[in-house]
């Protein structure tokens, strides 16, 4: 007969442990929820003869145990010991991004840390009886914590691109409101990246480097859609329209829309929309 004693004093997890047992697809099983003195124990009995399913059993059991019931607890634990610096709101959204980091790839994440902890568990009820989970966690899973911190890691990355970004559209913003405006209408054709600039008389507009003076507010750039941002800053205009040849809006279209917000309209469907689709590409005539 093979015994295992599991120790906590959160209720929680006693629920969920006696709830999975009850559950178990095993023969030759009983347990039972005992309270001591310093501890409330979940004890197991089997009295079968394949322990290494027994013990296969309770690992899953265990291991999905600390993702279910511990894993956002530990995330915050590791927030708040790492990275002190963000207030609590910062630290909510940090972690929303950790669970969509874990959701982006859920199979992968999933296995990866459910391995780690089944290895640990698996391997320790081998050769012990009696599992402290405080003390376990605390001292022999130290591996998952470290695929935790990865996460964590690149969530926060994420977050500080992220908010580095916003202040750099606000940024923006505060300077074309503050700015007379140098033209009626641009319009933008935009297609795979590439863009053409028209004025409202449909004439071609320069965006060449050497013609232009900065008008950057911050060192982040936006790859090869530098040079329009930088023309759309300098000619300033009233209304702007993005003709898409491909019906597509990027980032950098989402960008020019959060910047420009109003003034920006969107077409997909006119003379000009038609005369660069059936052309195939966007290239540059001398004049539409």
């Amino acid at each position: 007969m093979k015994s295992l004693c599991i120790k906590t004093n959160n209720p929680i997890l006693i629920d969920y442990l006696l709830n999975e047992l009850k559950y178990l697809e095993l023969d030759n099983i009983c347990f039972l929820s005992k309270e001591f003195k310093h501890f409330h124990n979940v004890i197991i009995h089997y009295k079968g003869d394949a322990n290494y399913i027994f013990l296969d059993k309770i690992s899953n059991i265990l291991s999905l145990l600390v993702i279910d019931e511990l894993e956002e607890y530990f995330i915050n634990s590791l927030l708040i010991q790492n990275y002190f610096y963000f207030d609590a709101i910062e630290r909510k959204e940090i972690l929303n991004i950790c669970f969509d980091i874990m959701a982006e790839d859920f199979s992968c994440n999933f296995d990866k840390k459910f391995k780690c902890l089944y290895s640990s568990f698996y391997d320790f009820l081998q050769n012990n009886r009696n599992l402290y989970l405080g003390g376990f966690i605390n001292f022999r899973i130290k591996d998952y914590f470290k695929i935790l911190d990865t996460i964590i890691t690149e969530a926060v990355n994420a977050y500080i691109i992220e908010k580095e970004y916003l202040e750099f559209i606000s940024l923006l913003k505060l300077y074309i409101n503050s700015q007379s405006s140098n033209c009626n209408i641009v319009h933008i054709i935009y297609s795979n990246s590439n863009t053409i600039l028209l004025d409202e008389y449909k004439q071609i507009i320069d965006i060449s480097q050497d013609c232009l003076n900065t008008k950057y507010l911050s060192d982040i750039s936006f790859s090869t859609n530098d040079y329009t941002l930088n023309s759309l800053l300098t000619l300033l205009p009233k209304k702007i329209y993005i003709h898409l040849i491909d019906n597509c809006a990027d980032d950098f279209i989402n960008t020019l829309k959060a910047i420009f917000e109003d003034r920006i309209s969107i077409c997909t469907d006119c003379n000009i929309c038609s005369l660069y689709k059936n052309s195939k590409k966007v290239k540059s005539p001398n004049t539409i």
